[in-house]
């Protein structure tokens, strides 16, 4: 039961330090903006904190359901920062939509695709930031956001900012694309070990 509420912590402050990001990125929906993202992640790797992209690609046989609980950690922080933004005079209801949008015009199959490209930068970013480089964290984050691929925590809380009559009309479309870049996230995750050697991976 202690590992469970320790993860489910953990979880929850990695979704808020996500969703703290992903508010200042739609505030300054730039390279800027891309750049400043980075404080979410390299939070969440100082305090050692359970985010599902920064797992995924380390978990062992048997953790799976460890990272499901992890991924519904995230979203309840993400949930609450989402929230906190509804409070906000500036136009982030209708930047997340706009972002939302796009998305899913990419459609849930290209959208899974493209989410492999984050999984597998934020595993490399994370595997050097776990060895005290945080150079590929600070490069990594702004490069998978200018690529536009999707992050499974980061889109919720965009998703969860978006005016509610937006969310609950394009609910199914949404938990189908949501559920592909999950997906992606993971396969993306996990590339290194497919691809590299033991020891090159080690």
């Amino acid at each position: 039961m202690k590992n469970f509420i320790d993860t489910l912590r953990s979880g929850i402050y990695a979704g808020i330090c996500i969703g703290i990001a992903g508010f200042g990125y739609l505030a300054e929906k730039s390279i800027i903006g891309a750049v400043l993202f980075a404080f979410g992640l390299l939070t969440v790797v100082g305090y050692k904190l359970k985010l599902y992209t920064g797992t995924a690609g380390f978990i062992k046989k048997g953790e799976v359901g460890n990272l499901f609980l992890i991924l519904i950690a995230n979203i309840i922080g993400c949930l609450i920062i989402a929230l906190i933004a509804r409070c906000s005079p500036m136009p982030l209801q209708e930047t997340a939509q706009s972002i939302l949008e796009g998305r899913l015009k990419t459609g849930p199959i290209y959208g899974g695709i493209l989410a492999i490209g984050c999984g597998m930068i934020m595993t490399t970013a994370v595997n050097f930031a776990r060895k005290g480089n945080y150079f590929p964290l600070l490069f990594g984050v702004p490069l998978f956001i200018t690529c536009g691929f999707p992050h499974c925590v980061a889109d919720v809380f965009y998703y969860l900012t978006v005016p509610f009559s937006f969310l609950t009309s394009h609910l199914l479309e949404i938990l189908t694309f949501y559920l592909s870049i999950v997906i992606g996230n993971f396969i993306g995750c996990n590339l290194y070990r497919i691809v590299l050697s033991k020891e090159q991976a080690a």
